[in-house]
């Protein structure tokens, strides 16, 4: 009995926690200082974290409703524990001689990753398929919008495995842009591109993180029948902000393909992104949500505006709340949570294998 209610109370201490080190963490970086006249002012994340705080108390409350409008944001301090290094040296200058020279394109370059630099001067890269046009217009992403190039390039899966092999890669990781004028998504590309690595590099394992295909199963079929060794698909934020974050996307597509996936016995992660405006309630319940459908593998990294184009950061999460995520996430049952500030989908992704594979 013991033991059980110490179980009990673990994730309602973990919760509490993460609460106050919001609260705490947005008082420090972003809040004015105040003087004796003014009033206070209720911060995006004060009002979540109460609203939070009253949910876990046993009040049915909705974390969203009292979620101000977050696409106003002022530009915030950037705290030391995100300040990144500068692309640079030289196993990195040859990684981005080999992907120019191959006219292909990386998610790290077209995505501004902040790990760029450490990835591939340790020799690894995550490549972008079906081109660098993307039919979407999400609100956090620095990859082109418009109408692709008619048609698909089929030699792209060979560039991408002469790249591979350049590089000495074991575990590939392939991405791609939305292709929502196509019917199949651009889904044969992608089987194409995993049926060749095998063929050409022996033992390489491969992930794939792919786009919704607009919930046109058949198109995730041809995926699926690929075996990729993981399959990744990012539902990137909290449902309460997916009309700004994910204007074309739909959460319960998102839930249902990994689902589907997880069915046929796939490996399956997703992630999202934190610091638009979400509360910890909805990240807890995105964590119910994904763990209710046996997702694997989790990332959750800190947002970062790409231009002043695109939409504001709300809040700088706290290391140790990135921590906290992870303790719950797992705790929940997702066997493997990779949570920091700087985590994005393919960061450690060869860890993230199956034992034994």
């Amino acid at each position: 009995m013991v033991a059980s209610q110490s179980k009990i109370r673990r994730p309602f201490t973990l919760y509490i926690f993460a609460v106050f080190l919001m609260i705490k963490e947005r008082n420090v970086i972003s809040s004015p200082v105040q003087t004796e006249r003014q009033q206070p002012k209720t911060t995006p994340c004060q009002i979540g974290s109460e609203t939070h705080a009253a949910g876990i108390a046993g009040m049915e409350t909705d974390a969203s409703a009292t979620r101000p409008d977050t696409a106003r944001g002022k530009h915030k301090r950037r705290p030391d524990w995100l300040r990144s290094q500068i692309p640079g040296g030289k196993v990195y200058k040859e990684i981005s001689d080999i992907i120019s020279g191959h006219s292909l394109n990386t998610v790290c370059a077209e995505a501004r990753c902040p790990n760029m630099s450490e990835c591939w001067n340790a020799g690894t890269a995550t490549f972008m398929i079906l081109g660098d046009v993307c039919t979407r217009s999400c609100g956090f992403c620095a990859v082109k919008t418009g109408r692709p190039v008619q048609g698909l390039d089929w030699d792209e899966p060979n560039r991408v495995v002469e790249a591979a092999r350049l590089m000495d890669l074991k575990h590939v990781v392939i991405t791609s842009v939305n292709r929502d004028e196509r019917k199949d998504g651009g889904a044969p590309i992608f089987a194409k591109t995993i049926a060749l690595l095998r063929e050409e590099i022996p033992g390489v394992t491969v992930e794939v993180l792919i786009p919704d295909f607009r919930g046109i199963w058949d198109a995730l079929q041809i995926v699926l029948d690929a075996q990729p060794d993981i399959l990744n698909h990012n539902l990137e934020s909290v449902p309460g902000l997916y009309r700004r974050v994910r204007p074309q996307a739909k959460y319960e597509r998102s839930i249902e393909l990994l689902q589907i996936s997880r069915d046929q016995g796939l490996r399956t992660k997703t992630g999202i992104m934190v610091g638009l405006g979400e509360t910890p309630a909805e990240v807890f319940e995105l964590m119910d949500d994904i763990a209710s459908v046996g997702v694997n593998i989790m990332t959750i990294g800190q947002y970062m505006q790409p231009t002043k184009m695109h939409l504001p950061v709300e809040d700088y999460v706290h290391p140790e709340i990135f921590e906290t995520y992870k303790e719950v996430g797992e705790s929940k049952g997702i066997e493997h949570v990779e949570s920091g500030p700087f985590v994005r989908s393919s960061y450690h992704a060869h860890k993230h294998l199956a034992p034994n594979t």
